[in-house]
């Protein structure tokens, strides 16, 4: 009786080792966040160059429809929006862009500076520095892209007010969808910022459409 209690005793601790080594070999997964701030660059100077392309051209289309009836004046008022605030914005966000990263630059080179001698530079600090190509290209082509859309909704109807209408209604669903889009890539409150996009776009188009009117009536 006692020789085969310690045998199981001597089973149990030969056991043991066994369960150590399966609780050591088990993997551990490491799960990584993804950093949305590292968009926001781009994001942001996509975001609102489509949105400024929409509600720029589509109010100036809007104002010039309050006054002229021709659908030509109307398409190629857009066009020419199209390029001068395509080109305006690359450069405005490349400039605006390019002096944040001059200041980051030599904020970074000012705390190397005061870094002890031999410790290594912080690499990070170089991968957040903003992009002033990337931001500037973005933002043009955003421009562009946005801008099209009223153009393209007004370029194929003869009929005055459903030209006008067309216009509102496209600019409309585009608002909604770059807003839907924005919020999504980042990761932010979606309806909220679908419905600031969309609100401040009709603001505009019914300011520019009104006071249009009103300074065409007054014969000025």
């Amino acid at each position: 009786m006692t020789t085969n209690q310690k045998s199981l005793n001597d089973d149990v601790k030969l056991a043991l080792p066994d369960n150590d080594c399966e609780q050591q070999a088990t993997p551990v997964v490491e799960i990584i966040e993804f950093d949305y701030s590292k968009r926001s660059q781009w994001l942001r100077a996509a975001v609102l160059g489509a949105t400024d392309g929409l509600v720029s051209i589509g109010s100036l289309m809007m104002g010039v429809g309050a006054v002229k009836q021709d659908a030509k004046a109307m398409i190629l008022t857009g066009c020419a929006g199209l390029v001068a605030g395509a080109c305006s914005m690359a450069i405005g966000e490349f400039v605006s862009v390019q002096s944040q990263l001059d200041i980051e630059v030599a904020q970074i080179k000012r705390d190397n500076a005061r870094r002890a001698t031999g410790e290594p530079e912080n690499e990070g600090d170089k991968e957040k520095l903003p992009n002033p190509a990337q931001a500037s290209a973005a933002s043009a082509v955003a421009f562009a892209i946005g801008a099209a859309v009223p153009l393209l909704a007004a370029s194929f109807i003869g009929e005055y007010k459903l030209r006008l209408g067309m216009v509102v209604g496209a600019v409309t669903v585009a608002l909604v969808l770059f807003g839907w889009l924005g919020a999504v890539l980042g990761k932010a409150p979606i309806i909220k910022s679908s419905l600031t996009i969309l609100i401040g776009g009709w603001f505009a188009m019914a300011i520019t459409y009104g006071l249009t009117k009103l300074i065409g009536s007054s014969g000025l």
